[in-house]
């Protein structure tokens, strides 16, 4: 909302004080949160809840607020307690126990094209808190899971897909050279997950992370571990400028 609009809102009484204060200084005060109402308008995605550690009162207060301000909450690593608690108050909200999403979402088009693969099985939390994240901010999604080089005939099997896409997310534990591969065959961003999937030495996924940064592909970016999240979000910057979404 523009400045004028707030004043106008005011002086013709459609606005309080109050929420005329909370959209001039951008956030609303809870004491122990601050709901960032203006981070949409400055990055293009709305505030994202990260559940973990958040006791349930506040959670289910944060999340309230969010639903009230846009229509929607996304909420990254929830617990099926958290999930409780929330829809007590918000019936509409969801819960994926594999991804640990919890969400209430509106009715959107899903544009452009993020392909996102797996190494294994075992990495498929992490890529579906990635693909919902991106499913989320309005992305379309193209799922590979399980193709990874101890198989790399189920890659090629795929390979005219992933390569169609506006980018890639590849999420891999153990050694984590899946990633480099897909490099090596697209034209298209990468974005490397490594996971803490693996046996000792693979020091809860350090050894994947070490690969990712170290690749000898070019066009690769390399999140955190377990990062899904993070890799949805950046996959779904990369595809809105590639599909013409952002001016």
């Amino acid at each position: 909302m523009e400045l004028n609009e707030i004043l106008e809102g005011v002086r013709d009484h459609t606005l309080s004080l109050e929420e005329a204060q909370r959209f001039i200084q951008g956030y609303s005060e809870y004491g122990y949160a601050k709901l960032d109402s203006d981070r949409e308008r400055r990055s293009g995605f709305p505030e994202v809840v990260f559940c973990s550690r958040k006791s349930l009162d506040h959670l289910v207060n944060i999340y309230e607020g969010l639903y009230l301000e846009k229509g929607e909450v996304l909420g990254t690593r929830a617990t099926e307690e958290q999930y409780e608690a929330v829809k007590k108050k918000l019936s509409r909200v969801t819960y994926d126990p594999l991804s640990r999403i919890m969400k209430i979402e509106k009715d959107k088009p899903h544009i452009g094209k993020i392909a996102i693969c797996t190494a294994g099985t075992a990495d498929i939390p992490v890529a579906e808190e990635a693909a919902q994240t991106a499913e989320f901010f309005g992305s379309l999604v193209s799922r590979h899971y399980d193709v990874g080089v101890s198989g790399i005939h189920r890659l090629m099997s795929k390979i005219e897909d992933i390569q169609s896409a506006n980018c890639i997310v590849a999420v891999a534990g153990m050694e984590g050279a899946l990633a480099s591969v897909i490099g090596g065959l697209v034209k298209n961003p990468v974005i490397a997950v490594p996971t803490s999937v693996g046996y000792g030495a693979n020091f809860g996924g350090l050894s994947a992370l070490l690969t990712m940064i170290n690749s000898c592909a070019n066009g690769i970016a390399t999140v955190n571990i377990d990062n899904g999240y993070g890799a949805g979000y950046l996959a779904t910057q990369i595809n809105r400028l590639a599909a013409g979404s952002v001016t």
